[in-house]
């Protein structure tokens, strides 16, 4: 049996490197040497304990490596492809996927919530030295030469994510912008705000180094929360409130006054993730007559996802690597989850070399 290093939870603050059974592939399966992964905020939420996952679990969903075993039933791919594999995995073949509905896509029980995202959540993940793809005809996005590794490893999960925040709230030319919260999904719902035509695009954090990032990524004004009422800023910035509200952290609170931030007819686009009791106040949604849009958006993924994105890196309309602030080894990648649970050092994504 051939083993291999991987990042394995085993409980509450407890995640240890250690070998296990390393993958081979299956029908329609395809196993890739990771050369390069990270740490995600959905990581630290498992974990804390925050989000539920089964003991013995590898975790990680931004992978980036090379096939090293293809399944029957793959076409168009041979070992030492160099791929990139979204974080949400459709199947393609289901009514969610059949619908258009990808990133809900069930892999044979449609009534699964968030079905889509599999790696470190219901199977094995990324942070290890190899990863089993399931479907993976419909998941392998193959990498151009001359695009490496660390310009495309974020359209797995943040960048998709944060772009689909400006594409689910329709945001087009001319559009004026707030985006809550600057954490690296933030950062890059702010670079497809512009992205997508936007005028004026705000971002809201209470972090300096932030908000200086937020404006080489797009943002044409930042806000700190903590030194100005963010809801009059923005309304005065606009002359009334801002077509698109883009919610990036998961607060109550936040998602509250990104719905105030709206004028009449305006959409709120609701990334973030919220636990705890979630409510509608009155007076910012006009009492239901304002016209006003909730839309929410988990990462889009699959193949066909992940080639736009990377077209639209090797086009030059992006940069992400800037996000990119710390690298540590697998074996090192405990002191990494503890860099970047504490937000020290200005820590935005760290990446992880296997």
């Amino acid at each position: 049996m051939e083993m291999m290093r991987a990042n394995v939870f085993h409980g509450v603050n407890d995640i240890r490197v250690e070998e296990v059974l390393r993958p081979s592939a299956g029908v329609g399966e395809a196993v890739i040497r990771i050369t390069l992964t990270t740490i995600c905020g959905t990581d630290l939420h498992i974990l804390r304990g925050e989000y539920p996952v089964k003991t013995g679990l590898i975790i990680g969903h931004e992978p980036v490596g090379v096939i090293t075993d293809l399944g029957p039933g793959v076409s168009g791919y041979v070992v030492g492809d160099r791929v990139l594999v979204g974080a949400i995995t459709p199947c393609g073949q289901c009514r969610a996927c059949l619908s258009a509905h990808w990133a809900q896509c069930g892999h044979g029980d449609d009534t699964q919530a968030m079905g889509g995202w599999r790696f470190g959540n219901t199977i094995n993940g990324a942070q290890a030295e190899y990863l089993l793809v399931p479907n993976a005809q419909a998941n392998l996005a193959k990498i151009p030469d001359g695009v490496t590794d660390e310009q495309v490893v974020l359209l797995a999960d943040i960048a998709s994510t944060g772009f689909s925040g400006a594409e689910s709230g329709r945001v087009t030319v001319g559009d004026t912008v707030v985006v809550f919260a600057q954490g690296p999904i933030g950062l890059c719902a702010t670079a497809g705000a512009r992205l997508m035509g936007a005028a004026l695009v705000i971002g809201v954090d209470g972090n300096e180094h932030r908000r200086s990032v937020a404006k080489k990524m797009g943002a044409d004004i930042v806000i700190d929360p903590n030194e100005q009422d963010v809801v009059a800023e923005v309304k005065r910035l606009t002359g009334g409130g801002v077509d698109v509200a883009i919610e990036a952290l998961g607060s109550p609170e936040t998602f509250k006054s990104a719905l105030r931030c709206l004028r009449p007819g305006g959409t709120l686009s609701s990334l973030g993730v919220y636990s705890g009791k979630l409510q509608i106040p009155d007076d910012a949604f006009a009492a239901g007559l304002g016209d006003h849009k909730i839309v929410t958006t988990l990462c889009p993924g699959g193949k066909e996802r992940m080639r736009r994105l990377i077209e639209t890196v090797r086009a030059g309309r992006i940069d992400l690597t800037p996000l990119l602030t710390h690298t540590f080894t697998l074996d090192d990648i405990v002191s990494g989850y503890d860099l970047f649970g504490s937000c020290r050092d200005n820590v935005l994504k760290i990446a992880i070399r296997p």
